[in-house]
């Protein structure tokens, strides 16, 4: 009842039509998404690159009307050596890494979450089983077509550090930045082919060391930088090591690429390495892009939180392919309406004596656009016909403010 109140249907009788518009109500999902893209990409990154990140995750539902469910590894539980399983729908989504000005970071904006579901479920219904690296494809080059002539940088994980992938998105001009293993196979680029030389052309030259070996090497030259923003603590002290070189395995595509190695000094974190699909590209730039990537797990984490994500009890197949990617826009929608506050109400931080905020989080902007509703709505929406007596101002105020957090 809550959510019809705020929008405006508390005096419905009808009230279950509200939650049709996701069982029953015709309307295009990917639509919807091009035009809460449109909205970002005016408004937060109106020109330069576009930087993109990708992540899938894992809703735990449980129930037997839930079809599309599916037993999968659980990533937040899990480690290198403890395997956690969890059973639940599959997401994967697409957001927008843009800088917020007001919150002085970068957010990750969802638009684009499209159901993965599992092989089981695929194989009883007859359709083909889809890959996680097939859904990226798929929604990595819709949006591209939504912005053909801006400069797109896709930011991924280790799972989507895919030869088919790799190759299908540089094809469309799209820069794509993952993770590497330490024993990836990298090849000098094949040399020039001579005049009146029979047979297929090379597609390799010499292989080149393991990154794992480089990394063990006295003779390789580190460089050193500070990070700032390193997966949100603040600036850190790195050692970066870059090549080029060519990606390849048997039967897969060719990919030139640039490597980074990664090492901390202090050895607070495991050597680690990066790709990027344009060898021209600036190391220190792969690097502060790749930490953006942080972001979507905030973004994940503050959907469960404050949005709703897991809470939903919606059974039919349309409802449970709807509700997860409308949530997660609405973490984007909730943020451009924070966008067109005032300075002093969008910038107004929530602090504890022991937790201090320099800075608005996504919890104190919905807090903010909750207040700023609230305010133009009122909060006494009585039905009974006689005369009451309005509570003071002050009340009013104190009462915004306490519940526009606890909400």
């Amino acid at each position: 009842m809550q959510r019809h109140h705020r929008t405006g249907l508390s005096c419905e009788r009808h009230f279950v039509n509200y939650h049709r518009v996701l069982s029953r109500a015709r309307w295009s999902a990917r639509e919807a998404a091009r035009l809460l893209l449109d909205l970002l990409i005016n408004t937060f990154v109106p020109a330069g690159p576009v930087i993109l990140g990708l992540d899938d995750t894992i809703e735990r539902r449980r129930g037997r009307r839930i079809k599309a469910k599916g037993i999968y590894r659980d990533p937040v539980r899990s480690s290198d050596a403890h395997f956690v399983k969890a059973s639940g729908l599959r997401w994967i989504s697409l957001m927008l890494l843009a800088p917020i000005p007001w919150a002085a970071r970068t957010w990750a904006l969802p638009f684009l979450t499209a159901l993965a579901p599992s092989e089981r479920y695929c194989h009883e219904h007859g359709k083909r089983h889809k890959k996680l690296t097939d859904w990226a494809r798929q929604m990595m080059l819709q949006a591209r077509r939504w912005l053909p002539e801006r400069e797109l940088i896709l930011v991924a994980d280790m799972g989507f550090a895919a030869l088919e992938l790799l190759a299908a998105l540089s094809r469309r001009g799209v820069i794509c930045i993952t993770r590497l293993r330490l024993d990836a196979a990298l090849y000098e680029p094949a040399p020039p082919r001579r005049p009146g030389t029979s047979g297929r052309p090379r597609t390799k030259g010499a292989r080149l060391p393991n990154l794992s070996e480089v990394l063990k090497r006295t003779s390789t030259r580190w460089r050193r930088v500070t990070v700032s923003g390193w997966y949100g603590e603040g600036d850190r002290t790195i050692e970066f090591c870059s090549g080029t070189a060519v990606w390849r395995h048997g039967g897969m595509p060719i990919v030139p690429i640039r490597w980074v190695l990664l090492r901390d000094p202090l050895g607070r974190f495991s050597p680690q390495a990066l790709l990027c699909t344009d060898p021209a590209q600036d190391p220190l730039q792969v690097i502060r892009w790749f930490i953006l990537r942080w972001q979507i797990e905030v973004t994940f984490q503050e959907a469960r939180a404050h949005l709703g994500v897991e809470t939903q009890r919606q059974w039919s197949d349309p409802a449970v392919a709807r509700t997860t990617p409308c949530l997660l826009g609405l973490f984007s929608i909730v943020t451009l309406l924070a966008g067109q506050l005032g300075q002093r109400a969008r910038t107004a931080v929530l602090s504890d004596s022991w937790y201090r905020k320099s800075h608005p989080t996504f919890s104190d902007s919905l807090a903010a656009v909750r207040r700023h509703i609230w305010c133009e709505t009122g909060l006494v929406m009585s039905r009974h016909r006689r005369k009451t007596s309005k509570p003071p101002r002050a009340l009013h105020q104190c009462l915004i403010n306490a519940l526009c957090h606890a909400a």
